[in-house]
């Protein structure tokens, strides 16, 4: 028996059926406890390798996404940030403006929590079979500077052009060289109409020209992005500071 097993494992990798491989023998043991039909027999190890590749993906996909941090939209806290209404948040889940099209621009100062709604909603649209990728402003530059030359950035930059949603945490954090600015817009015009973006930033886009520093740049970047986009202003107390932890005693 034991030797049949493990050839029945064999075949079914040879055929790329890993999960139900791995898991053979207690489908056999179940479906001989349960008395099961061959038909509900063959369905359960079916359902059984479907789930495992698409467990598979998802943390495939989480990875490639490179979220900085795992951080649900259930840990997003509501009352802490109550400029974005219940209502809003739940329009944000049913996730259909990225079918649409749209982007949204999260503005706010430092700790209101853009950041974690932006993993939240990234880690959201990977599980519901999308394509996510995150990355700072700090290091999308180096990763655009450095895309014809580096094989690490030449792999970012081709995951983020297959992306569905792309997310750009702390945009306008510093000024650009005018040939930043510049492979910026044009990353911004192959994304134009492919892929929905998230913006977290501290600046409003009235104040992105000073940091762009090319007005032509600006207009062009920011005509392709507000095109069709929300625009949410958290405000509030910094999350961070304060839920700070201490290493002091209270008493």
């Amino acid at each position: 028996m034991q030797m049949t097993i493990e050839n029945v494992r064999a075949m079914l990798k040879t055929i790329n059926l890993y999960t139900v491989a791995e898991k053979t023998e207690e489908i056999l043991n179940e479906s001989l406890k349960e008395s099961m039909s061959y038909e509900k027999f063959l369905e359960n190890f079916l359902q059984c390798e479907i789930k495992g590749r698409q467990e598979k993906r998802f943390e495939r996909n989480i990875k490639q996404a490179s979220f900085p941090e795992y951080k649900t939209l259930d840990e997003f806290d509501l009352t802490e940030q109550q400029s974005l209404s219940k209502r809003q948040f739940n329009q944000l889940k049913e996730l259909s403006w990225i079918e649409q099209g749209y982007n949204l621009i999260l503005l706010g100062p430092t700790g209101v929590g853009k950041t974690m709604l932006s993993i939240g909603l990234g880690i959201h649209a990977v599980n519901n079979g999308y394509k996510v990728h995150f990355t700072t402003m700090n290091d999308l530059i180096y990763v655009l500077k450095t895309h014809e030359m580096l094989r690490t950035s030449i792999a970012r930059y081709k995951r983020i052009l297959q992306s569905d949603l792309f997310i750009i945490d702390d945009l306008m954090f510093m000024a650009m060289e005018k040939h930043e600015a510049n492979c910026f817009f044009q990353l911004i015009n192959k994304l134009y109409g492919q892929s929905s973006i998230i913006i977290t930033s501290n600046k409003s886009p009235e104040e992105w020209g000073d940091l762009l520093g090319d007005p032509a740049i600006t207009t062009a970047i920011l005509d392709r992005i507000v095109h069709k986009c929300e625009v949410l202003n958290l405000n509030g107390d910094s999350y961070r500071l304060k839920h700070r932890k201490t290493i002091f005693s209270k008493n």
